[in-house]
């Protein structure tokens, strides 16, 4: 088998159809692709619309059930379970363009150094885009368009999850994603897949293609700046989680750059776009004293 077509969903019946539709029609060899439904306890009816799927389409469409909660804990399911030469891990709200199976192997057969690629992601939002978002932080949205051709990611960049593979045999010698890292339920703690992939660098190449590119749904609900801001502060919870960093410095200096971002903030009320931007930074470094005293075991 050369690719497996990685799908974890939680409760997203209907995307998650699409999603394995998207896949079915890929220019790729058909023969060649497995998708590999993770279902990370769903309560809809995601069981019965794998398995109509998997009626139409046959055998190389597989639903399994993942009881324990968490997405880096499906996704390491994935890869246990699968059986192809690349993993190309798909969110279950994305949809694969026609070539995106062919152009990511592509890059992988290329040069056998390489260990991860990712692809474009361009979104589809259920509402308007808001006019509010920083430009620097449209990244929290899944959104990805590093370079206009085929293109070796440096650190600190990295591919994002909705539209990212692996090389199997990279798991051989690395230990997959961090279980400790990763959304679980309603939480939206992340960086799982930076850490990896900080990891994979030490031996791989990772590797960014324009061609190989899906579309990604982002519902109204994320284009709040209740959610946006929800989600900076659960940026700096994973953020300090990854790095495990418990000493007092660590929390003298997220306290001493909050109380300065929000000085700032104070100063700039008038001016919205400034604002929101110190915002996010106060956002950001509640999240880091959050991860530390929580989920480092201070508090």
């Amino acid at each position: 088998m050369k690719v497996t077509v990685a799908i974890c969903t939680h409760n997203r019946a209907k995307d998650t159809g699409e999603a394995i539709e998207s896949v079915i029609a890929q220019s790729f060899e058909r023969e060649q692709i497995e998708i590999v439904v993770i279902d990370n306890r769903s309560t809809d009816n995601t069981v019965e619309v794998v398995g109509k799927l998997a009626y139409r389409y046959g055998p190389s469409i597989r639903y399994i059930f993942e009881n324990k909660l968490g997405l880096s804990v499906a996704r390491n399911r994935a890869i246990k379970e699968a059986n192809g030469e690349f993993i190309l891990f798909l969110d279950d709200d994305a949809l694969a363009s026609r070539d995106w199976v062919q152009h990511i192997v592509n890059v992988f057969e290329s040069d056998p150094a390489i260990g991860c690629v990712g692809g474009k992601i361009d979104p589809i939002w259920e509402a308007a885009e808001p006019d509010w978002i920083p430009e620097e932080h449209r990244s929290v949205f899944t959104i990805l368009d590093y370079a206009n051709d085929v293109k070796e990611m440096p650190a600190p960049s990295i591919p994002y999850g909705a539209n990212v593979a692996f090389r199997s045999s990279v798991f051989h010698k690395y230990k997959p994603f961090r279980e400790d890292l990763g959304r679980v339920g309603t939480n939206l703690l992340s960086s799982e897949e930076s850490e990896l992939i900080a990891r994979i660098r030490e031996s791989y190449k990772v590797y960014y293609t324009p061609y190989g590119s899906v579309q990604h749904k982002i519902a109204k609900e994320r284009t709040t700046k209740k959610w946006f801001l929800k989600r900076i502060f659960w940026q700096g919870v994973s953020d300090a989680v990854k790095r495990q960093d418990r000493s007092l410095f660590a929390i003298v200096k997220h306290v001493i750059r909050m109380i300065q971002a929000i000085g700032t903030s104070l100063l700039s009320i008038f001016h919205f776009k400034k604002f929101i931007s110190q915002v996010v930074k106060i956002c950001y470094r509640n999240g880091s004293l959050v991860g530390i005293l929580r989920y480092n075991g201070r508090g």
